[in-house]
């Protein structure tokens, strides 16, 4: 079981479902920062919080509720719209005054703003696609202001429209196979690494590769891999279970490639880390410390071991998600029905997979082949 602290109280999760511990504390702890969030903002805001509970999976509605906490910190910082001097002191008289076009003002604010904290001024740049995100946001909760009645106008009809790509302008970037390879060939073998990586590398190797086979073979999110515990695996059965968004359980099937694997890792690398805690005991991928892997290691090694493939940048190496993608070009390369790939990348839409079967491995590179003009002039002569 474990245990947090909230309020400066030490409470305990009773957990009587069949989810392990660490999942059911992971959506514990994103109920917490939303229950903290709400308590700075005002309380008529009660019906946009149950809304937001009962709509939106738990990251998005933490998201837009940073959103809205932003907003009317803009509100206090950057305009005389209010004359509260705290988020939760901003009143419905107040936002019932404000127009289409301060949203607008707004919008325009986050595309670039700076924020100075007395030694450092950061600047902040949001793409179209995070700003949408906020538009939605405020959008929604401007409607749900006047449903209540708070507000007398839906304002949200003049909000200027933001142009986000469609997922099929999108290019898609994944791996080739033959980059998946020299992946592995690194992590392996410790090519292309820096002698200071190499001391890490030489701890942790089994463990990063089991991570990254993983990844090219199932396509997992990135939350969905951190959360694997020992207990997700019965090797007897050939198969391990995950927690998917949604609060679904899936069961994965294991092949001889990511067995191999996570038995390395787990018969050596790990017997050699003491977990830190009890909740720690059972996680698979445990970092130097004995604590379970952040998100924020896993995105920074699957960086460097895809850059290495690149032959690029450490910063301009892939992140898990484009591993997602990758596994999914893969499959549908190797012949794979769609329907099949989608249910286990856990697409909610086949449109979504059919993205990845219009990307066709090398299909640009294939057609400028053919177009060698000055190799062609050279040989006429």
């Amino acid at each position: 079981m474990g245990r947090q602290s909230f309020d400066s109280k030490e409470y305990k999760i009773h957990n009587k479902s069949d989810k392990p511990d660490n999942i059911v504390k992971k959506e514990n702890d994103i109920y917490l920062q939303c229950a903290a969030i709400e308590e700075e903002l005002p309380r008529f805001l009660r019906s946009y919080f149950a809304y937001l509970r009962g709509n939106v999976l738990p990251m998005t509605r933490l998201a837009y509720l940073h959103d809205i906490k932003f907003f009317f910190s803009y509100l206090i910082n950057e305009t005389d719209l209010t004359q509260a001097t705290e988020t939760r002191k901003i009143t419905s008289d107040e936002l019932n005054n404000i127009v289409a076009q301060d949203i607008n003002l707004f919008i325009d604010h986050c595309r670039k703003y700076f924020v100075d904290d007395g030694k450092t001024i950061t600047v902040y740049e949001n793409t179209n696609r995070s700003l949408a995100r906020k538009k939605s946001s405020i959008s929604v909760l401007f409607k749900q202001l006047y449903r209540d009645g708070l507000i007398e106008k839906n304002i949200t009809d003049g909000f200027d429209p933001i142009r986000v790509a469609k997922p099929g302008e999108r290019e898609i970037k994944a791996l080739q196979d033959d980059e998946v390879m020299i992946m592995l060939d690194a992590v392996s073998n410790g090519t292309g690494l820096t002698d200071h990586e190499r001391s890490y590398w030489e701890k942790t190797k089994l463990r990063d590769k089991a991570i990254l086979i993983i990844f090219v073979t199932y396509g997992l999110r990135l939350s969905e891999l951190q959360q694997l515990n020992l207990s997700s695996f019965n090797f007897t059965r050939g198969e391990f279970k995950i927690y998917r968004k949604r609060g679904k359980e899936s069961i994965m099937p294991l092949n001889q490639s990511v067995i191999m694997v996570l038995n390395d890792y787990i018969s050596t690398e790990r017997t050699t880390v003491v977990p830190q805690t009890e909740a720690d005991e059972d996680a698979l991928f445990l970092s130097l410390q004995g604590k379970r892997i952040t998100e924020r290691a896993i995105r920074e090694l699957v960086k460097k071991y895809t850059s290495i493939a690149l032959n690029t940048s450490r910063r301009a190496g892939y992140s898990p998600h484009k591993l997602r993608a990758t596994a999914a070009t893969s499959l549908i390369g190797r012949g794979n029905s769609i329907f099949d790939v989608q249910a286990l990348l856990d697409h909610e839409q086949v449109t979504t997979t059919q993205l990845y079967a219009q990307h066709k491995m090398n299909v640009k590179r294939d057609l400028v082949s053919d177009m060698e003009w000055e190799l062609e002039r050279k040989d006429d002569k």
